[in-house]
């Protein structure tokens, strides 16, 4: 059995189920390039601080730039019975170097490193969520672009509610994410704190310079409690909501192009590289990616529960509970990577069928409230409005006709105010032209949306 390096006060070895259970290795092994770069930051701190000299500073970063490479090529293999990620690389470098290798720890614990380990790899998973973010939106845009002049129902309650551009649909989207990427933003000056120097709970006795510290791992604050430094997760909180709105919002999205694949709506074509079929039923094809990604939406909000739990009764300052932190994290984060990037390549496969979008326009009457604003403009009230649209709605479906092919002495029986201008007025193209106010869904006023939100992309703006 290997020796622990926190085994001096004990007089038994540590029971093998207990070791097993209480290991953490295979979850935070991903953590050991942050170790790495820690540990080499940590050794030039130790040197500034005359507790290594030049040539002990040089030959522990030599070693770790080894163990990183090694580590990397898959030729070490991680031992259970160290526990974790740090223990693991601490006895490779004893392995090599002997005492030198233990002089490292000098001055701090595994309370206040792996928190700066988390703090690096979280604020690397930022940017690369905010990377595929952006990504999409570039694909939402261009969704929009190549359908900028396509009108489709306006849905409310799933039920047909106003014509609106396919374009506008989606740009409310960009604006999803766009939200997204600003709460991600807004966590990243959270995140870029350094809590290194706080040692198990008290702070560091020996001089270690925090701020050069800080420097050079590339954060640009250190934590201002040694206390808080070592037991707070909020950050790690903080980005699994926000990767849970991430999910809900490409959810919703998922939710739609389910129900407009389907037979009953045939708005759209999902690509074949991006639905499968049936075992049993040759005439399947099944949006099972679209799927996915809304069912693993639930194990997103799980995780953010799990992590609030964990943190809810927490004594200061550290507890082993929080090693439990990782795997919601780690979770969270490899399924909103995974499911941006093939929402992203799905998204651009889609194509829209224009006749069937064209054929559900027709039902509904929904260019109704079209028709009550056009009574208001002749001088009616808006209630008035209202109920006389709702009594022609009520003849139309009465006698199977549409409120579009009704004739002018047919709108005369229900108010001598409609007149011949009224066809123009309920047409789709009037209606959704006459969304003109800022944030409609006029085409010029999209048009307008679109140009803006490239130059957001292009300027790196949110």
């Amino acid at each position: 059995m290997i020796k622990k390096p926190w085994g001096g006060r004990f007089h038994k070895n540590i029971n093998k189920l207990a070791e097993t259970f209480s290991t953490s290795i295979h979850i935070d092994h991903r953590l050991f390039k942050q170790e790495i770069e820690v540990n080499i930051a940590y050794a030039k701190a130790l040197k500034k601080a005359k507790i290594l000299n030049t040539q002990e500073c040089n030959s522990l970063i030599k070693e770790l730039n080894t163990i990183a490479k090694k580590l990397d090529q898959g030729k070490i293999k991680l031992s259970e019975q160290l526990e974790d990620v740090h223990m693991n690389i601490e006895h490779l470098l004893v392995e090599k170097l002997g005492d030198l290798g233990k002089k490292l720890h000098t001055g701090r614990s595994r309370n206040d490193l792996i928190v700066t380990d988390l703090r690096i790899y979280l604020k690397e998973k930022t940017k690369s969520i905010l990377h595929l973010l952006t990504e999409l939106q570039k694909t939402l845009i261009n969704v929009a672009e190549k359908h900028i002049d396509l009108i489709m129902p306006g849905y409310t309650h799933l039920q047909q509610a106003q014509p609106i551009l396919v374009a506008h649909h989606f740009m409310a989207y960009f604006e999803m994410f766009n939200r997204d990427k600003q709460r991600l933003q807004e966590s990243l000056k959270r995140i870029d704190i350094m809590p290194l120097g706080s040692a198990a709970l008290s702070g560091t006795g020996f001089p270690i310079d925090r701020n050069t510290l800080a420097q050079e791992l590339g954060f640009s604050d250190i934590s201002a409690n040694s206390i808080d430094a070592v037991s707070d997760r909020d950050f790690i909180a903080e980005t699994i909501f926000a990767i849970s709105l991430i999910m809900m919002h490409l959810s919703r999205l998922c939710e739609e192009l389910i129900i407009w694949s389907s037979q009953e709506f045939n708005f759209i074509t999902i690509g074949d590289e991006y639905t499968t079929g049936s075992s049993i039923m040759p005439q399947k094809k099944n949006p099972d990616m679209a799927e996915l990604i809304r069912g693993k939406t639930g194990s997103t909000f799980g995780n953010l529960l799990s992590i609030l739990i964990l943190l809810k009764g927490l004594p200061l300052a550290y507890n082993r509970d929080l090693q439990e932190d990782k795997k919601p994290l780690f979770d969270s984060i490899d399924t909103v990577e995974k499911s941006l990037a093939v929402f992203s390549g799905m998204l651009l496969t889609i194509k829209f069928n224009t006749k069937a979008i064209n054929l559900a326009l027709q039902k509904g009457s929904i260019c109704a409230t079209e028709l009550a604003n056009y009574l208001v403009e002749k001088g009616e009230s808006f209630r008035n409005a209202h109920n006389i649209v709702g009594n022609i709605i009520k003849y139309c479906e009465t006698n199977n006709k549409t409120m579009e092919s009704l004739s002018l002495s047919t709108f005369n029986k229900f108010s001598r105010k409609i007149a011949d201008d009224v066809y123009m007025k309920i047409s789709l193209k009037q209606s959704v032209t006459s969304k003109n106010r800022f944030g409609g869904t006029a085409p010029r006023l999209v048009k307008q949306a679109i140009k803006k939100a490239k130059q957001k992309i292009l300027n790196n703006l949110v």
